[in-house]
């Protein structure tokens, strides 16, 4: 049954892994969910289209193919679904990426989270979770790790990308008083997960009796 609520949550990047996942559990509990997502090509397309396919058998979904850093059609979009809540998922992924095209990680995971902010603050979201990382806590060595721990010294263009947003999300909530919830995601994974990652590349190795570089 779907909950007696006219606004949607709105969850981007919710052709990832993550976002797919949370999407399925939202509809699960009868909640209307507008998906965003740029379909990027940083991994296999087919995948994330597959995931798509399952989320749109739900009646309660619907999707919109929106990159977050394209202000005008974001800002539109929001006008068009009316969201209360906001999870911001969309991001350029991947620390060894970051030393190949830092360039993309500035336009998705900076301009297009400000963007986001800036949607937010104009369209009166009750709130916003958005996704930081694990890799905010660059070379600090001590375990285990601690929200109270330093996070200013950022070992990739990626991990200082979300430690940008947990900075700039901090002042949106002084400023204007929205709610801004960050997730320090450790190495997340799981069925539909990402083919880049580690705990996958080793299996595949496995199964094909290549060595585990």
């Amino acid at each position: 049954m779907i909950k007696n609520n006219d606004q949607p949550i709105l969850i981007t990047g919710v052709c990832g892994f993550i976002g797919f996942h949370l999407a399925i559990s939202l509809l699960e509990d009868g909640y209307k969910i507008a998906g965003l997502d740029n379909i990027s090509d940083y991994y296999d397309v087919n995948l994330k289209y597959e995931r798509l396919s399952i989320l749109k058998k739900n009646r309660a979904f619907k999707f919109y193919k929106i990159d977050i850093s394209n202000k005008s059609l974001l800002d539109s979009t929001f006008k068009i679904i009316s969201p209360n809540k906001v999870v911001n998922l969309a991001a350029q992924a991947g620390v060894r990426y970051s030393l190949e095209n830092p360039n993309a990680y500035i336009d998705t995971n900076i301009s297009g989270f400000m963007n986001v902010l800036e949607c937010c603050r104009y369209n009166e979201i009750e709130g916003l979770i958005y996704a930081s990382s694990s890799s905010v806590y660059g070379s600090n060595i001590k375990v285990p790790f601690s929200v109270e721990d330093r996070v200013d010294n950022p070992i990739s263009i990626y991990a200082a990308s979300k430690l940008a947003n947990e900075l700039m999300a901090h002042s949106y909530s002084h400023l204007f008083n929205l709610n801004t919830t960050g997730l320090r995601f450790f190495t997340v994974y799981g069925p539909w997960g990402r083919p880049d990652m580690a705990m996958y590349i080793f299996a595949k190795s496995i199964l094909n009796n290549k060595p585990i570089k």
